[in-house]
């Protein structure tokens, strides 16, 4: 891996694929201000950017009211231009036993079923809802999850412990069948095997005629993966995951120093 200062410089971008929490954000959790003319810009260059997020699609769209396409939920929901273009769920014997697993279990967890068409949850206390709000705009409380009448695309456990230690823990008899992914610090997602950004990029690449060579991908923890290897153009942020690093081409700048923002103006000469 070398420095983003290695990086080509006026290359051909046609995608621009970013994470959110620890790789755009910053220490806040906010998009930067000069983060929206230099959309401007990408747009009046015919580059397309998309974010990428553990995040449900509601809460990427008023995010980024500016953007084409958004791969939410880890990739479990790709939608372009307002379309949905494809989806990926988990079956309801798997939800079911997410949502008993955590009843079960000594540690404190709370527990999302994300639905398409909204997130859901039982658990109400202050310190979990305000985690789940960050994530998911559009969300309703159920007396029972067991009761969830939507399209499951992925189950999302906050944990007020390590997710690294949890995961295995709790959620090791799921691993067979399913992805059990620490998304962050204090997360971790139970969803498909065949859902993840990666895939969900090379579908976007297919679609639109777009190559590995053409695509900017950055990221900082275990999810963005996967989606590193989908384009040439690969950036980890200097706060990354050591795994994370050690995938990507190129090391950026921190979110909290804007790398994102300093990396896509130094590839597109701006």
């Amino acid at each position: 891996m070398t420095g983003w200062i290695d990086a080509p410089t006026n290359a051909d971008v046609r995608l621009v694929v970013c994470d959110m929490d620890g790789t755009l954000l910053d220490a806040t959790g906010d998009v930067p201000a000069e983060f929206w003319p230099l959309l401007r810009q990408l747009h009046d260059r015919s580059v397309d950017f998309a974010p990428a997020s553990g995040r449900q699609y509601a809460t990427l769209a008023k995010m980024f009211p500016g953007a084409d396409t958004y791969i939410a939920e880890n990739g479990t929901i790709v939608v372009h231009e307002g379309r949905v273009v494809s989806t990926i769920d988990v079956d309801q014997k798997t939800v079911d036993g997410v949502i008993d697993a955590v009843r079960e279990t000594d540690h404190d967890l709370g527990l999302v079923v994300c639905g398409r068409d909204s997130a859901y949850i039982e658990r109400t206390d202050a310190a979990f809802v305000e985690q789940v709000e960050k994530y998911y705009v559009a969300r309703q409380t159920l007396d029972d999850l067991h009761t969830v009448d939507d399209e499951v695309l992925k189950l999302a456990v906050y944990t007020f412990d390590d997710a690294a230690v949890v995961a295995p823990e709790v959620f090791a008899r799921f691993e067979a069948d399913h992805q059990v992914v620490v998304s962050n610090t204090n997360w971790v997602d139970v969803m498909s095997t065949e859902a993840n950004k990666g895939r969900a990029v090379r579908a976007m690449q297919e679609a639109f005629g777009i190559s590995p060579a053409q695509t900017a991908v950055f990221g900082d923890y275990l999810n963005d993966l996967e989606m590193l290897d989908a384009g040439e153009l690969s950036f980890a942020m200097a706060n990354a995951h050591p795994d994370i690093r050690a995938a990507a081409r190129y090391l950026a700048p921190s979110n909290e120093d804007g790398g994102v923002l300093t990396v896509l103006r130094h590839l597109l000469a701006l």
